[in-house]
């Protein structure tokens, strides 16, 4: 039986978009760089959960963890990497973005929303750098190995409370909660469709991708177990 449980995977992407091809200047290691390494295989939980959703469309391009109306230099269409680095070698017209939006931004958003009736917890799952990259509010800072988030209120308290315990029994190690994320754009947007937590699991080497994976998994089916 597969857990009650909607995945979003927002930023595991690599793909850059057509409309943008010719004027990218980032190098495959920079789009890496700029995304969530290792959130693919961390995160390969298609088969277990009820709803998974996932994009192969890269971070640096579009970021469905924004608002749309965000249009910052770190904002839903960006003009440089987490890292500071130029994307395009030209501006982007209204017309591209507009594009990128409809084609890989709204239709994100709207599976989210249609499946929210099939799960009972929504997770979103990232990995952080072990150290905040530049464009950071924790620029320069080591980062905890576990940090969930719940925007102040996107999920019951016990379930909170309960996934926190989880992740810590799991693990061996007390998760940090909502720093240095507070949780983002698409656990706010849909906390109103289906309760929602945000996972982010650090880059660094503390154990390989394969045991954060097993740990992910095992931690989310203690949840449902004793949880849900």
């Amino acid at each position: 039986m597969k857990l009650p449980l909607l995945i979003s995977v927002p930023h595991a992407g690599l793909t850059i978009p057509e409309e943008v091809k010719d004027i990218c200047v980032l190098t495959r290691e920079q789009i890496k760089a700029d995304g969530d390494e290792g959130a693919g295989e961390i995160y390969a939980l298609e088969a277990a959960a009820a709803c998974y959703v996932t994009t192969d469309i890269a971070r640096a391009f579009i970021d469905v963890n924004r608002p749309e109306e965000d249009r910052g230099p770190d904002g839903v269409v960006k003009v440089k990497t987490c890292h500071g680095v130029p994307i395009y070698a030209e501006p982007l017209s209204e017309a591209v973005i507009e594009n990128l939006l409809e084609r890989y931004y709204r239709p994100y958003h709207m599976r989210l929303t249609e499946l929210a009736a099939d799960a009972k917890l929504g997770l979103d799952c990232h990995t952080m750098a072990a150290v905040g990259p530049a464009i950071a509010t924790d620029a320069g800072r080591r980062r905890p190995h576990i940090c969930l988030s719940n925007a102040g209120g996107t999920c019951p308290e016990e379930f909170f409370e309960g996934f926190i315990n989880c992740f810590a029994k799991v693990f061996g190690e007390d998760p940090a909660v909502n720093t240095p994320f507070e949780g983002g754009h698409i656990i706010r947007r849909h906390s109103a469709e289906l309760p929602w937590i945000q996972i982010e699991i650090s880059r660094a080497p503390f154990i390989s991708a394969s045991e954060k994976h097993h740990n992910v998994l095992e931690a989310i089916e203690l949840f449902c177990r004793t949880v849900l």
